[in-house]
Order: C-alpha cells, then sequence, then structure tokens
C-alpha cells in the first residue's frame, strides 16, 4: 500500500546549526513534521483539512551520517500503511550530491475530527489520495 514519494530540497540554514556544528537531532525530527504537513497539504483540499486532522502517537529515528551548514538535503517521505484511525509514515533525509542517506524516520499518525478532535476512520476519500 505504500504512496508515491514526495519529495522537497532545501539548503541547511544556520539557525539548523549546533554546538557541534552540525545540524541538532531536534531539526531533523522538524523537517520530517514540515514534510508530512507539505505532503498532505499538497494532497488535500481547504475544505478536507478543515474536517479533518493529524495528531503523532509516536516517532521512531535513526541518524545515519550528519550534515553540515549550507548543504543541500532531500526529505522524502510516503505513506506505507494505514489501519483504522492509524497511519503510518516513513522519511528518509538525504544528501543528494554523494547520496548519503541523513536520517530515516518513522511516524505513527492518528486520524482525528478537526472539530471533536476525536479519532475517525480514515476515509476511501482521504486514503485514495495517498494510497
Amino acid at each position: 500500500m505504500k504512496s508515491e514519494i514526495f519529495k522537497q530540497r532545501f539548503t541547511v540554514p544556520a539557525s539548523a546549526i549546533d554546538g557541534l556544528n552540525h545540524v541538532n537531532n531536534v531539526t531533523y525530527l522538524q523537517w520530517c513534521l514540515d514534510a508530512a504537513k507539505a505532503h498532505w497539504i499538497s494532497k488535500t483540499t481547504e475544505a478536507q483539512r478543515e474536517q479533518y486532522v493529524w495528531v503523532v502517537l509516536n516517532h521512531f529515528i535513526s541518524y545515519k551520517n550528519p550534515s553540515f551548514l549550507g548543504e543541500e538535503l532531500e526529505t522524502q517521505t510516503w505513506i506505507d500503511n494505514y489501519e483504522g484511525v492509524k497511519s503510518e509514515r516513513h522519511y528518509k533525509i538525504i544528501r543528494p550530491s554523494d547520496g548519503k542517506i541523513i536520517v530515516e524516520a518513522t511516524t505513527l499518525w492518528c486520524f482525528l475530527d478537526a472539530k471533536t478532535f476525536r479519532p475517525t476512520k480514515i476515509t476511501e476519500e482521504i486514503s485514495n489520495l495517498f494510497i
């Protein structure tokens, strides 16, 4: 049930650099969440986004290589599967210049009704946009 891969490229800004002169680990998580949001926005209508929201149940992140100020990186994200109210999203952050994987991550998301904030089953309409 894997979805197409959504990709975004960007340059590492100074604000991402920590005391060890490489990208701070927490920043990678934010970039993953930003990619998930951009993917959601790219596939859904404003009405759908007003009707449904997602919350995180857990994250798993594996740091493979460091990255540094000014490097171009690419965030890749896709949905691997979903069942009921839960969806598993995967991420890779790679450095295109050498093909190295910087980060691999997985997030388990829960689908909510935006008005009640109660879990709601992922609809066929929504799943068809991604899978």
